[in-house]
């Protein structure tokens, strides 16, 4: 469902991008080329700071953002997702945030209030809040980072990692192709 917000914004959406019809869009959202939003995902800009103003959610071309993920966020804050990134299923990304290009965000996880660098993973169940991460950086499982954090005890990306992140985009693309074909059959 494609829906304006209480201010009138109305997403913009490329016309290469499939949205699963189980998704809502609202508001001030902008999805770039080869972009798919998969089944039951919510991606919402309606809220705005003190002074009625707001920053647009915006999703890279060729990233996907798989079934039940949330994008959202608080007071009208920014929220970018980077170019050929993946947002795996259930995870909450809530502003602001900015997720880099190449990023790989995977099951259950939740980011708020940070940049994810490029050409990085965070793993299933994690959660990054209040903090940072420099490029190709790597967050295991279920790992919990905050702005107390020490970074430096997590290890490298290790590049099986990367292959698999982009492996997960390249998928995705395809998928966009295949729906976007079988709506014209109806």
């Amino acid at each position: 469902m494609i829906r304006k917000n209480p201010t009138g914004h109305l997403p913009v959406i490329d016309q290469t991008a499939y949205i699963d019809q189980t998704a809502i869009i609202c508001g001030k959202v902008i999805i770039e080329a080869n972009v798919f939003v998969g089944p039951y995902a919510v991606i919402r800009a309606d809220e705005v700071d003190e002074n009625g103003e707001m920053q647009p959610i915006i999703i890279g071309e060729n990233s996907n953002i798989q079934d039940g993920v949330v994008i959202h966020s608080k007071a009208g804050a920014q929220v970018t997702i980077g170019k050929n990134s993946s947002i795996a299923h259930r995870s909450i990304i809530h502003g602001p945030c900015v997720i880099g290009n190449h990023v790989f965000v995977g099951f259950n996880s939740v980011l708020f209030n940070c940049k994810v660098g490029d050409h990085s993973a965070v793993r299933h169940n994690a959660v990054v809040d209040g903090r940072d991460l420099p490029k190709s950086f790597y967050v295991p499982a279920m790992s919990y980072i905050n702005a107390r954090t020490d970074l430096s005890q997590y290890p490298p990306i290790d590049i099986s990692i990367s292959e698999f992140s982009e492996s997960v985009v390249s998928t995705n693309i395809e998928l966009v192709q295949g729906y976007k074909a079988l709506q014209n059959e109806f």
